[in-house]
């Protein structure tokens, strides 16, 4: 169930095929599914697996008091992954498209009228239920590192200005302080963006824009949700 042994390469490989797509265990930001998973491994995932490396650097970054305060109830790490949530045969049958569905039934080379009136009814009513489906919404999670000039940049302010940068498909998540050197720290905050909406390039502009507070700006992870 779940990734299975996560201190066998095995497991492991489970791990990272699973954060292939997403940047956390559960939902667009840290939280106790990520501290259960990271605390059942022995140690961090090898170069080759570098959704997992990624995910668990990014994770391991956080103090313990920080991973207290992730949201969300801690438990056991075999109850997270794609399997956990569905067992049996049920958990292993693809969900069927409505395109996959027969709704003729078989050919009858004497079909008579009424079949017909039936048929006809049928791909009327199918194809209404096509039109009404909802598109579907292209989303990306960003993490985002906001260097400041100097150590007496405020960094309080700075992430001020950074969220108050908002438009129509943008969602600013978690932040946290890290330290470069010289006692000076950078910002590092995650956002959820529409992709159609939103880019990378509109953000290190608009954020840029805050120059008393802001050097540079980098992409430090992008992923499809």
């Amino acid at each position: 169930m779940g990734f299975g042994d996560l201190k066998t390469s095995a497991g492991v490989k489970s791990l990272n095929d699973f954060l292939a797509d997403k940047s956390y265990i559960e939902g667009y930001q840290p939280s106790q599914a990520d501290v259960a998973v990271v605390d059942a491994l022995s140690g961090a995932p090898d170069a080759s697996l570098f959704h997992a490396l990624r995910w668990f650097r990014h994770i391991s970054s956080y103090s313990s008091a920080e991973k207290a305060k992730f949201p969300g109830s801690k438990r056991s790490a075999s109850e997270y992954g794609s399997s956990a949530n569905g067992s049996g045969e049920a958990a292993k049958a693809p969900a069927k498209d409505d395109d996959d569905v027969d709704l003729f039934g078989s050919d009858d080379e004497e079909e008579d009228a009424e079949a017909a009136r039936i048929k006809e009814e049928r791909v009327k009513a199918y194809n209404e239920k096509k039109t009404k489906k909802p598109a579907l919404i292209a989303k990306s999670s960003i993490l985002l590192d906001v260097k400041p000039w100097d150590d007496e940049t405020d960094l309080g302010k700075m992430e001020e200005c950074v969220r108050s940068v908002q438009c129509d498909g943008l969602l600013w998540g978690a932040s946290k302080r890290i330290p470069l050197a010289y006692g000076i720290f950078k910002l590092q905050i995650n956002c959820v963006v529409e992709d159609d909406k939103v880019g990378t390039d509109f953000l290190e502009e608009e954020i840029c824009k805050f120059e008393d507070y802001v050097q540079s700006v980098d992409i430090a992870a992008f992923n499809k949700i």
